[in-house]
């Protein structure tokens, strides 16, 4: 019996599934989600749906969707609402930062768009799905 060999794109799709989610929980989704009342006050809200609201739709984006990325599971369904966050962030929030500046939410847009296009990999619960909800 030979061991399961796993292509490198698959080792490299995992290594980006998780660091890039990890990131994003840490730096981002977990001082939200543990310091919620604090933020309430310094949360921006662009589209003027409330603190609440706005710092829910965050959480979602930045606690729940890094975790089924992490765990290869809708993972390109779930990098959609991290886009959609990072997206108003440079567009509507900070659109007065340079490059430089706004350095750290580009990197993540090219990290989750990359994930976006790649999908999961082989090393993820997704493969294991049934065929409808295993490219999602």
């Amino acid at each position: 019996m030979t061991p399961h060999r796993h292509h490198p794109a698959d080792l490299a799709l995992l290594w980006l599934r998780l660091c890039a989610a990890v990131f994003l929980l840490t730096v981002h989704g977990l001082p939200k989600l543990l310091n919620f009342q604090a933020q309430l006050q310094l949360i921006e809200d662009p589209f003027h749906l409330g603190a609440v609201p706005t710092l829910c739709l965050a959480i979602f984006a930045e606690v729940l969707c890094p975790l089924l990325i992490i765990a290869g599971v809708f993972t390109r369904l779930a990098c959609l609402p991290v886009l959609a966050v990072l997206l108003v962030a440079l567009v509507f929030v900070h659109p007065e930062w340079t490059l430089e500046q706004g350095q750290f939410a580009w990197l993540l847009l090219i990290l989750f768009t990359t994930i976006l296009i790649g999908g999961a990999g082989g090393l993820a619960v997704a493969p294991r799905l049934p065929a409808p909800l295993r490219y999602a």
